[in-house]
């Protein structure tokens, strides 16, 4: 006994090769079997427990950032503020490499490895926004302190 596949087309044990057979003008082109690509490797999904310790920091940081005269003891606001903006920054930027990892990536920018170029437009409203969010950032500090 074998532990091998079997072959269950017992009316025409010829059939696999027909595809490859010549006729007199060239390869018989009505005969060719369509091939079916399978992927092998699961798709790359973002799980929960990849997501579940991102997702703490991310609320702790804010929560620091945004109450610090909860989380501090004396005269520390400024200082618990600034530790928990620099928590949901970790935070941000842990999710967006897990997220670049899997496949996703930010609306006007291609996937890694395309051949396409950014949209500079785009690019320049990230890099707007994100000043704009630095800068409140440090106003809202400074005003604690």
């Amino acid at each position: 006994m074998e532990a091998g596949p079997r072959d269950t087309d017992q009316e025409a044990p010829d059939a696999r090769h027909e595809a490859g057979r010549l006729s007199p003008d060239g390869p018989d082109e009505h005969a060719v079997v369509p091939e079916v690509e399978v992927e092998l490797r699961p798709a790359r999904r973002l799980r929960i427990w990849q997501l579940a310790p991102i997702v703490v920091l991310a609320a702790l940081g804010s929560l620091m950032f945004a109450f610090p005269l909860a989380f501090e003891f004396g005269d520390g606001g400024p200082l618990v503020a600034m530790l928990g903006l620099l928590i949901s920054g970790c935070a941000a930027g842990w999710g967006m490499m897990a997220a670049r990892r899997v496949g996703h990536t930010w609306p006007g920018l291609p996937a890694r490895g395309a051949p396409e170029r950014p949209d500079w437009r785009m690019v320049g409203l990230y890099v707007a926004v994100c000043a704009v969010l630095v800068a409140l950032a440090v106003w809202r500090v400074a005003r604690l302190g």
